[in-house]
């Protein structure tokens, strides 16, 4: 009880405290600067072809989010984007190399390598469907490209009897 009760304290937490939801960025008006006072140094930071760049703000392994706060060649706000969502996550398409799929999504929750099928697998954590249940959004990788990209459902523990377990 007291696990679930903290778990919902940080969760409701994290949802206030993200660029998503933020007044004082302001596109066209709030600078790099500002960005990094506010939330910290980013994950990765993506250097894009115009000058201008890409802060990545990721909160995987854990969180279901990736704010991507894009900056102008002048440091200034352009767009924050959670690259998570679901319209972003099914702009993966096959072919995109490792860095194109990094780029889009960000970092990755856990990378695996199926040596049977030859897929290197990489899954982020992303927001549930209508079930509630936990759902894992996985791209694989053949030869360093995206050959395909799957849902998988984490299978919740408050039903061990079903897998043996009591």
């Amino acid at each position: 009880m007291l696990r679930a009760l903290i778990g919902s304290l940080v969760l409701s937490l994290g949802a206030c405290a993200n660029p998503g939801h933020d007044a004082r960025l302001l596109p066209g008006q709030s600078s790099g600067t500002d960005v990094l006072a506010r939330y910290g140094t980013p994950v990765q930071r993506w250097r894009e072809a115009d000058g201008g760049q890409t802060l990545e703000y990721s909160s995987q392994p854990f969180g279901r989010t990736c704010w991507m706060i894009k900056l102008d060649a002048n440091d200034r706000l352009i767009s924050i984007e959670d690259t998570l969502r679901y319209a972003s996550r099914f702009s993966i398409e096959a072919g995109m190399t490792a860095e194109q799929v990094s780029r889009r999504l960000g970092r990755e929750r856990s990378r695996v390598f199926f040596p049977l099928s030859g897929e290197d697998v990489w899954d982020w954590n992303v927001e549930p469907d209508q079930s509630g249940y936990l759902l894992r959004f996985n791209v694989h990788f053949k030869e360093g490209r995206v050959a395909r990209t799957s849902q998988s459902m984490v299978v919740p523990e408050r039903f061990p009897s079903f897998f043996g377990r009591d």
